[in-house]
């Protein structure tokens, strides 16, 4: 790693301090969430079965209503709401990395760290989740013009007709700005507010400031962390079981790369 780089901005009496990564880094983030998952894997395994189980409700939820083709944006949807769903998980990291107890209340207890700084950046990226399945709906109107495909033929038209293809092309495309907005705003600033006394728009604005001082390795990292959640939903969202708590503690260990103590 290179020198840090002073942002500054202060948290404390101390400057935040961004430190230079390279591509092989976001491996070793995997690689420590991972290890972090097998060496608890019993809250891992809880925490992962709670959001596959959350994801079940809402697919039931969108078949009552008779909207079931919103699930695959919803799927997609995790990417930019996982930051804050995941919090619990940074906190067990955390508690991992100085050898504290990890016990079920300490992680369900993470938000009351920084409230207040938490549910600004929740409420930026709820507004991002809303927009992107605003444009999803749009996205689908316009391209099933003639009416959406129910849930047997949805795959065959997707994957094999002219419209279908356009869609999910013009929509990937469009997801890929706005979940990597999400990414650059939320990479290191949730778990930030875990670990320190400053404010939201500090965390967020250094969050921005990391991705853009490590552009290759942070794209490489959103990219993983996009294809471990697409294998997640696309097995049913049975993958979300371990897929998520890795990408959860792996973030974790970012944080703890770029940011200097």
């Amino acid at each position: 790693m290179s020198a840090a780089i002073d942002t500054g901005r202060e948290t404390g009496n101390r400057a935040l301090k961004i430190r230079t990564v390279t591509k092989d880094d976001p491996w070793v983030w995997l690689n420590a969430g991972w290890n972090d998952f097998t060496s608890r894997p019993g809250i891992s395994l809880a925490y992962g079965l709670t959001f596959t189980v959350v994801s079940y409700a809402l697919a039931a939820c969108l078949h009552y209503l008779d909207v079931l083709y919103l699930l695959l944006p919803l799927g997609a949807a995790f990417t930019l709401a996982g930051p804050m769903l995941a919090v619990g998980l940074y906190e067990a990291a955390r508690r991992m990395e100085v050898d504290e107890p990890v016990r079920l209340i300490d992680i369900l207890k993470a938000g009351g760290r920084a409230p207040t700084q938490l549910t600004i950046i929740g409420l930026m990226l709820l507004i991002a989740l809303l927009l992107w399945l605003r444009i999803a709906t749009l996205l689908f109107v316009l391209f099933f013009s003639d009416g959406i495909p129910n849930l047997a033929e949805i795959i065959p038209t997707l994957v094999l007709t002219a419209h279908g293809v356009a869609f999910l092309l013009v929509g990937t495309a469009v997801g890929a700005v706005l979940a990597f907005a999400v990414f650059a705003i939320s990479a290191v600033s949730v778990p930030m507010l875990l670990d320190r006394d400053i404010d939201a728009i500090t965390a967020i604005v250094t969050s921005v400031q990391t991705v853009a001082r490590n552009p290759g390795p942070m794209l490489l990292w959103a990219w993983l962390i996009a294809l471990m959640t697409l294998v997640g939903v696309f097995t049913l969202f049975l993958g979300l079981i371990v897929t998520f708590p890795v990408i959860g503690y792996a973030t974790w260990h970012a944080y703890r790369d770029l940011i200097e103590p």
